[in-house]
């Protein structure tokens, strides 16, 4: 395989499927397939997920419920349902997982510590960051690349419901074009939606590779790692 670790991040929405809310269990199935599937090709994958199919903090902000901070750190609760749901998803099929947490939950998971995290990755065991990077005002995007730099990871992979980065929303605008490579300095130029400008720097100057590709297609991750030109990538 061309990777041998890599970090997968998901977004809540992408766990709802076809639903309008909550978590569509035909996906984390499929999710768990394609993950066993990687695996059982030799690479490592650590997974980060997001919780926007449960709260996302600013529409608490935008409702008027909650300040910010404390709307953050709702959505990072929201995290952790996910990352216990697709714990459960991989190990019912077989996956050997481990659940660490930015915000201490000595019940459901365990702390996030980066040595013990890649300990578990080189044991062949899937390692879940739940609760974004623990702090409000950050994205899971931004988790992302943090936790991709912290472990190591060869490249970021965003599972999405597109196939790549426009250069326009493609659900809005027909004469949107696909790219198939663009570098970093693009897509901050054309201010492409790519990841937050903080989780795009953080790549950018540790030189960590990202591609944005559709993981609900069965297959997709596998043909990402193997090096195949799926969705778009940002070196």
């Amino acid at each position: 395989m061309k990777y041998k670790r890599v970090l997968l991040k998901l977004s809540g929405e992408a766990l709802m499927g076809n639903q309008q809310y909550g978590i569509d269990s035909k996906i984390l199935e499929q999710y768990a397939r394609d993950v066993k599937q990687v695996m059982a090709a030799g690479v490592e994958v650590a997974i980060v997920i997001g919780g926007g199919n449960i709260f996302r903090g600013v529409q608490g902000v935008t409702d008027g419920l909650v300040d910010r901070a404390q709307g953050d750190y709702m959505g990072m609760l929201a995290t952790l349902i996910n990352a216990m749901a697709l714990q459960g998803a991989f190990e019912k099929n077989g996956i050997k997982t481990r659940l660490q947490s930015a915000i201490k939950m000595d019940q459901i998971s365990e702390p996030f510590i980066r040595r013990r995290a890649i300990r578990h990755l080189e044991k062949g065991r899937v390692v879940i960051f739940g609760a974004g990077t623990g702090n409000p005002y950050f994205t899971t995007d931004t988790a992302a690349s943090l936790r991709a730099v912290e472990i190591e990871a060869n490249l970021v992979l965003k599972g999405t419901r597109v196939d790549g980065i426009y250069s326009a929303d493609p659900e809005k605008d027909k004469d949107a074009t696909r790219f198939e490579t663009i570098s970093f300095k693009e897509v901050y130029k054309q201010n492409l939606n790519v990841m937050d400008l903080t989780a795009i720097t953080l790549c950018q100057e540790n030189k960590l590779p990202i591609v944005v590709f559709n993981m609900n297609i069965e297959g997709n991750f596998l043909r990402v790692c193997n090096g195949e030109n799926i969705g778009t990538l940002v070196s």
